[in-house]
């Protein structure tokens, strides 16, 4: 039986150089995870076998993938995706399922996103708002079509009205243009329904200890009444804080009669009146103007969100992670591809960073996890191993000649 122990030992050991030489071609192989060949001794069936039973060589045991964490590395497609932890980005084939490590990704002409044998990344929609629709993933589509304006609905601001300030005796009458007619003003941005800007200012006139008369004007709205305010009076306690504490609303007719009236929420309630200097603290409203896609980003929970040209930023889908509670069984398929087996498990579905999936990084891309160095020794070691294996058929022969010579 000495032939056969070489022979199974020749086997072994070419099969662990193919399996090292894979590792190594695949060196540069982006989400590329090493194998490692297993093997097992035999031993042939025989009654009577007990301790003293020689084995008849070896076996195959498994090529078992070892899926550990690749190094990140930074790349300068903002595209690029790599998962930092547990998971598999779901891909779709005209249908057909697989998984990968493999973050390059790209937009294809229908604005699909997309790798490189153009198969579809798959993860959760979004609605016109922004908002994740946490339902069944779907071929990620990324619109590149321009933001429409969104006319201001809402208006906030917050400001310290100085509490030392004299009422005036008698009360002037209101006027813009005569800046002795009001205490303080301040100015910020709104916009129609077209996407204009336009120039709001807030003035403020002091006509009690505790009162103050508030008055606007917006730059395109000139005419008698083209402004309405709800209220007209901030009335404040005691203590400086306004009381009572609701938003009141603006009613702005253009100039223009293209441009549709406009109708929003003004919000002074974080208004104080205390002894201190007038200034604002806080102002934002909710407008904004047309805007073209100028670029993107992925959050660690997978998000996609567009940059626009108008300064506004929106969520434009969710990456899809699936995990598998033995990724080992998962089948090769070439193409930086897995597929799904009995040994595998069911496919956990779900975004980044929740139940055990890890997160995402984006401009970046996992690279492959074999260790090159190691590989090279274990090339050395096996050439060894093939030679001493053939060196036990040789000798092995050599007895036999001799005992042919007798």
């Amino acid at each position: 039986m000495g032939f056969q122990h070489g022979l199974s030992g020749l086997r072994a050991a070419s099969a662990k150089l193919d399996v090292t030489g894979n590792n190594i071609a695949n060196a540069n192989t982006v989400g590329f995870k090493q194998s490692q060949a297993q093997f097992a001794d035999v031993y042939a069936n025989a009654l009577g076998g007990g301790r003293n039973q020689i084995g008849i060589g070896t076996q195959i045991a498994a090529i078992a993938q070892e899926f550990t964490q690749g190094n990140v590395t930074p790349t300068n497609n903002p595209l690029d995706v790599a998962i930092t932890g547990n998971g598999f980005f779901r891909m779709s084939n005209n249908g057909t399922i697989s998984y990968t490590r493999n973050g390059q990704f790209h937009l294809d002409k229908d604005g699909f996103l997309v790798n490189a044998s153009n198969y579809n990344v798959t993860g959760f929609s979004a609605d016109a708002a922004g908002q994740i629709i946490p339902n069944i993933p779907v071929n990620l589509r990324l619109p590149t079509s321009d933001m429409t304006p969104k006319p201001t609905t809402s208006f906030m601001a917050g400001m310290n009205l100085d509490a030392r300030t004299d009422v005036p005796s008698p009360l002037p009458a209101f006027d813009a243009a005569n800046p002795s007619t009001y205490t303080h003003s301040t100015s910020g941005e709104i916009f129609d329904s077209l996407g204009n800007s336009h120039v709001m200012t807030l003035y403020f006139q002091k006509t009690s200890s505790t009162d103050w008369g508030v008055h606007a004007a917006v730059e395109g709205a000139t005419a008698s009444g083209a402004v309405a305010l709800s209220a007209s009076t901030l009335t404040f306690d005691s203590s400086g804080i306004m009381n009572p504490s609701a938003p009141f609303t603006v009613d702005v007719v253009f100039d223009d009669a293209s441009i549709q009236p406009l109708q929003f929420s003004l919000d002074l309630t974080r208004s104080t009146q205390f002894g201190s200097k007038f200034g604002v603290n806080m102002m934002n409203q909710d407008g904004f103007a047309s805007g073209r896609l100028a670029g993107y980003s992925i959050s660690d929970n997978g998000e996609i969100r567009g940059s626009y040209t108008n300064g506004v930023t929106r969520t434009l889908g969710q990456l899809a992670l699936a995990g598998f509670s033995n990724p080992n069984g998962l089948k090769p398929m070439g193409n930086n591809q897995w597929g799904e087996t009995a040994e595998s498990g069911l496919p956990l579905v779900g975004a980044p960073q929740t139940g055990v999936l890890g997160s995402l990084q984006s401009a970046a891309v996992e690279e492959s996890n074999v260790d090159l160095t190691t590989e090279l020794v274990s090339l050395i070691m096996t050439q060894r191993v093939y030679q001493a294996n053939a060196k036990t058929i040789e000798t092995q022969d050599s007895v036999m000649q001799s005992i042919m010579n007798i």
